[in-house]
């Protein structure tokens, strides 16, 4: 188990940015490990509510039973795209006080050699969130052409050597299947030129990153979520989103800034159509984990916490 399991991120920046209404209902999106649910629930009184989602059954079932068993509480196996459906089926829309959003991969995950999802210990080349859906990253890698798979590395991994990465991964299976993780990891440190492979960071971290959020197809997800949360949240409900990349972030930023704005033909004018109003009011800059916690969870060191009110 990893020190950091059950540390949540940016704790104090969300908890101050949700603005925690003790009868409010909240919904904590990644559901994880429990760590920002249980100090939200722990704000909230007994006509609050929050309901969890996460798409990981191993999340699911390690929930920690002073959260499953709290009547105020809900937990729900799904996928960030499917909020405004769990949403509704609660009659909730237009309801919620405030979302949680606490993007990429757990520290559980990473810390699970099973999972797939780290190099730093052997195991299965997996990497998917939901492991009984979807497609493998082994699998992936097996049958993606190519051109697709330097456009992966390039885009979200913002890799340097994808051409030469893909050409070494696109060659290595042709004479046997890539299945482990360090098998990958191994590959990735070949093929760079010696000046990566002298770097701190391990030349594969890019390309785990990659390949990662292909597999889980993790920005269609963001996507899809960020515009459903307008649906779901209450005037003067709060939308907080944790990332962890530039990829990400610019997302979650360029939403923030287009929904806080009217449509450019009607900027400057008197009069606006109420369906045209900005829907969003984004609160302060990007948060960053300050020196104490990036001393204490070494996961918040790229942490972004970006906020927006509802209007």
């Amino acid at each position: 188990m990893s020190s950091s399991e059950h540390v949540p991120v940016l704790l104090g920046p969300v908890l101050e940015g949700l603005d925690i209404k003790q009868d409010g209902c909240y919904v904590d999106g990644t559901f994880g490990r429990g760590g920002h649910s249980a100090e939200i629930l722990k704000r909230l009184n007994a006509k609050g509510r929050l309901i969890g989602i996460d798409r990981d059954p191993d999340a699911i079932q390690s929930a920690p039973g002073f959260l499953t068993n709290d009547p105020r509480f809900e937990l729900v196996r799904g996928e960030l795209a499917e909020l405004q459906n769990i949403i509704d089926e609660r009659k909730l829309i237009g309801k919620i006080d405030g979302l949680l959003l606490d993007l990429g991969v757990s520290s559980p995950q990473l810390d699970e050699a099973r999972r797939g999802f780290s190099f730093l210990r052997d195991g299965p080349l997996d990497m998917r969130m939901d492991p009984g859906g979807g497609t493998s990253a082994s699998d992936w890698l097996s049958s993606v052409e190519e051109r697709e798979l330097i456009h992966v590395l390039r885009a979200y991994g913002e890799e340097t050597f994808a051409k030469r990465i893909a050409r070494a991964i696109v060659s290595t299976r042709v004479e046997s299947p890539i299945r482990t993780t360090l098998q990958l990891a191994s590959l990735v440190e070949a093929a760079v030129p010696a000046r990566a492979r002298a770097q701190k960071r391990h030349p594969a971290t890019q390309t785990f990153q990659a390949i990662r959020i292909a597999v889980n197809d993790e920005l269609g997800q963001l996507q899809a979520v960020l515009p459903q949360s307008i649906n779901v949240l209450r005037k003067g409900g709060r939308l907080c989103v944790i990332s962890f990349h530039s990829l990400e972030d610019r997302i979650v930023k360029r939403f923030i800034r287009n929904e806080s704005r009217e449509p450019e033909q009607y900027r400057g004018m008197p009069s606006i159509p109420d369906e045209l109003r900005p829907k969003l009011t984004g609160i302060g800059k990007a948060i960053k984990a300050n020196t104490e916690e990036i001393g204490s969870n070494r996961r918040s060191r790229s942490a972004r916490l970006r906020i927006a009110e509802r209007n």
